[in-house]
């Protein structure tokens, strides 16, 4: 019996490894509107939170059943422009150095050759390689790093659950070492980019993988750190949110993504325009009232590339010019005093905070004045209370959940990533649209889930 059972086991295990083995190499020919998935999850320390997902690189380790062996947790950049990871514990036998002067080096944005002395060579340490720069935006630090490429898995998705397993043969990264890593969530060793730029995450997968929408990734940031995790798909929809039933691809209001005329990067030339994500604000409410002390030309984009509104997940909060920030702040609580809001001290870094018992609750959050971000044809962005209040002081202390940043800041806008979570976010970059739900509180879900194998 014993050796009938130990039999079964290695058979079963032989089994399995053959179907992961076959997955894991095939290249994904959708069928209807399957898309790619990965999961996000949230950190969160003090004030500060962070976003990150896990890139799954390198070679198949067949000793273990393990279909790929470096499981990479990096932060998620909306305005990077590429992946960079700390490879001084990265082990790949299929792990390849893009060299230097070749094609892939020059679509990177390469800055010319890096070597390495030790012997043997490994990640992060070969000759002949193309450097690249690769930015810390937590740090504000830029880096020189050798840029290499390797197998990535991936999971296709019909929107609800994952599929099967497919392979981006060539996925580029940086490949650099722990001193790039300060600011950086605890256990994350590097950062993935979603920017309009040919090396970020959307493009890559886009260019390895035939999908049904290549042009299109949309994200659902999570508020929880411990309840599911939220999504990147790749590849247009459906979205589904359960228990909410109905495809959100459907649900989603639209307005124009602008090209700020003038890069935001840390290095670029006179002639790039920026590659991160900027949204046509034309003016903002509080609990239905325009402000009418805001000078809207802060709101446009001059022809130096300041200005303007863009979207980031590594800005913790909102960032708000000075005097946009002092006309928020002055009607909101102008607001909340009527509603009979009790203000107390300010906790640093917020200027606006309420007693939490004078607050009530509903489905979509602290029930406090609504804030509207208005973008023209009367479309907006409504923010409740779950993304514009943030708790402090153990729950006692509820403040608005924008910075000021100061008078001269290069973006007047900068919507940071609690305002952005548990909303559908799609990025239509074939027709520079941005599509976007209703908080998903108001339909009764979020995004927090776990999507399982059909």
């Amino acid at each position: 019996m014993a050796s009938s059972l130990s039999l079964f086991l290695i058979l079963t295990s032989l089994t399995i490894f053959f179907h992961l083995s076959h997955s894991a190499t095939q290249i994904l020919q959708p069928q209807g509107s399957t898309g790619i998935h990965l999961y996000i999850k949230k950190n969160s320390t003090s004030h500060t939170h962070q976003y990150y997902t896990t890139l799954i690189l390198g070679d198949r380790d067949p000793s273990t059943l393990n279909i790929i062996r470096n499981e990479v947790n990096v932060v998620i950049d909306l305005g990077g422009q590429l992946a960079w990871i700390n490879c001084d514990q990265y082990n790949s036998t299929s792990y390849c150095p893009i060299q230097c002067g070749s094609r892939k080096c020059t679509a990177a944005k390469g800055i010319g050759c890096v070597g390495c002395n030790r012997s043997p060579p490994r990640p992060g340490c070969t000759n002949n390689t193309c450097g690249s720069y690769a930015f810390n935006p937590l740090s504000n630090e830029l880096f020189s790093a050798g840029l290499g490429e390797d197998l990535m898995e991936v999971y296709s998705t019909d929107g609800k659950s994952e599929i099967v397993s497919n392979t981006v043969p060539e996925y580029p990264f940086s490949c650099g070492d722990s001193s790039q890593l300060k600011g950086l969530a605890f256990g994350t060793i590097g950062m993935v980019g979603l920017a309009r730029s040919k090396t970020s995450l959307p493009a890559q997968i886009a260019a390895a993988i035939k999908l049904p929408h290549p042009d299109k990734f949309a994200l659902c940031i999570p508020s929880s750190t411990k309840t599911g995790f939220g999504d990147i798909f790749i590849g247009g929809g459906p979205y589904y949110m359960f228990p909410f039933t109905k495809d959100l691809s459907k649900l989603l209001a639209t307005t124009p993504l602008l090209i700020n005329p003038v890069s935001t990067a840390p290095i670029y030339s006179q002639a790039d325009a920026s590659d991160e994500y900027f949204i046509d604000v034309k003016f903002i409410r509080v609990d239905g009232v325009r402000l009418g002390s805001l000078n809207t030309s802060l709101l446009a984009i001059d022809k130096q590339g300041n200005g303007g509104t863009k979207l980031s997940t590594v800005a913790p909060h909102t960032i708000l010019q000075s005097s946009i920030y002092q006309s928020v702040v002055n009607k909101f609580v102008k607001a909340a005093t009527s509603k009979k809001i009790k203000r107390v001290a300010s906790v640093s870094p917020f200027g606006a905070c309420f007693d939490s018992k004078t607050i009530g609750t509903s489905k979509t959050g602290p029930d406090v004045p609504i804030i509207d971000l208005v973008f023209q044809k009367g479309v907006y962005w409504r923010i409740y209370g779950a993304n514009s209040m943030v708790r402090v002081n153990n729950g006692t202390v509820l403040c608005l959940g924008f910075v000021d940043g100061g008078a001269k800041p290069r973006t007047s806008v900068v919507i940071g990533g609690h305002q952005l979570e548990n909303y559908l976010l799609e990025f239509d970059l074939g027709s520079s649209m941005l599509g976007f739900s209703s908080s998903l509180l108001v339909h009764d879900t979020n995004c927090s889930h776990n999507r399982f194998f059909q």
